[in-house]
């Protein structure tokens, strides 16, 4: 397959060699550093952006192998015209006890050299300072109106694993303006939802979490905040996984519009990845949020939704509707879940 091009981050042995020689960062022409975050290593489809593996403008959008303390923790592909990500993709393994933490703000150096020694040869993400960076978001974008929208994380904190993993969440190159009804209502809701589903029945057969999210943003024609970050007009997220609890993949997509929510007691509603596929669809070009064919493309997860808050008081997820299902086309062939499982490799994280 085609690989994403991306801004690498040095790995840790080229360390050694800036004490000799000096030396910028590598353009790598893969994403072999970083494959973990797509299932099977696939990224989606984004027709005009992202189509077979190759970002089509590649002055435009950056691959960001996210890194703190010399670990990658997740991907983004980065918009640095609007100011915000197009998606972030992570693996959800879990999490481990703790509460959201405080940390400052960070930037991704290798997108803007703000100067030599957070630059160029640093491999991690950084701490934002008070100016404004050309090609990227900066914190003080985000603090001038704090009254309607604040800092919507698309990988959210609350599904990273461990304490480092959370923190690397914070950086300004995973976050969009997210009006704040909306981020803290019926999005937070659905994200509290998904995180229940993915620990309860993405487990493999060895009984390791392993659930592939991909969240991104539609950005909006002109509604510019502070005029400088593109305040996106639609949020949407999409799960996969295979489940050896029920012998089967099992996927599910949200989206849902960036305004203001008066009701407390809204819910986003749950679709089918196919839903969100045409949702997102621009033209004849198709948007494809997980390639493979592993992945239910018909099928909710909306089933599991009464035994899960039965079983667990910190799960809030809706009740499901009447069906949970997409009527499949007559001329669209659905792969077998039980052969794709049966040639499914299996392992530990």
């Amino acid at each position: 397959m085609m690989f994403l091009k991306r801004w690498c981050l040095l790995p840790l042995s080229g360390l050694l060699i800036l004490a000799i020689v000096p030396t910028v960062p590598e353009v790598m022409d893969s994403m072999s550093m970083c494959p973990n975050f797509f299932l099977e290593g696939t990224p989606p489809e984004v027709p005009g952006i992202l189509e077979s593996g190759t970002i089509l403008n590649q002055n435009r959008y950056k691959t960001i192998c996210q890194t703190y303390n010399n670990t990658r923790r997740f991907v983004t592909l980065y918009d640095t015209v609007n100011r915000i990500p197009v998606f972030s993709a992570y693996k959800y393994r879990g999490t481990g006890k703790g509460k959201r933490p405080n940390p400052p703000w960070k930037i991704e150096p290798q997108v803007y050299f703000h100067s030599l020694l957070e630059g160029k040869n640093n491999i991690n993400m950084v701490n934002s300072r008070s100016v404004r960076y050309e090609h990227q978001a900066s914190d003080i974008d985000y603090k001038s109106d704090s009254k309607v929208y604040n800092r919507g994380h698309l990988f959210p904190s609350s599904h990273a694993f461990d304490e480092s993993d959370k923190v690397s969440t914070f950086t300004l190159t995973n976050i969009v303006p997210q009006a704040i009804s909306f981020n803290n209502g019926s999005w937070g809701k659905m994200e509290n939802c998904v995180q229940c589903v993915m620990k309860k029945y993405c487990t493999d057969n060895n009984e390791v979490i392993e659930g592939f999210v991909v969240t991104g943003a539609k950005p909006s024609n002109n509604n510019i905040l502070n005029e400088r970050i593109n305040i996106p007009e639609i949020l949407w997220t999409a799960f996969c996984c295979y489940s050896s609890k029920v012998n089967k993949w099992l996927a599910s997509a949200h989206w849902g519009d960036n305004i203001a929510e008066e009701s407390k007691s809204k819910y986003l509603q749950t679709k089918t990845l196919q839903q969100l596929n045409q949702r997102l669809r621009s033209g004849e070009p198709r948007f494809e949020v997980f390639p493979r064919k592993e992945c239910p493309k018909y099928e909710t997860v909306t089933e599991y939704y009464p035994e899960i808050n039965a079983k667990d008081k910190d799960c809030h997820c809706p009740n499901p509707p009447t069906t949970t299902t997409t009527a499949v086309p007559s001329t669209t062939a659905v792969p077998s879940t039980t052969a794709i499982t049966e040639r499914r490799k299996v392992s530990p994280s």
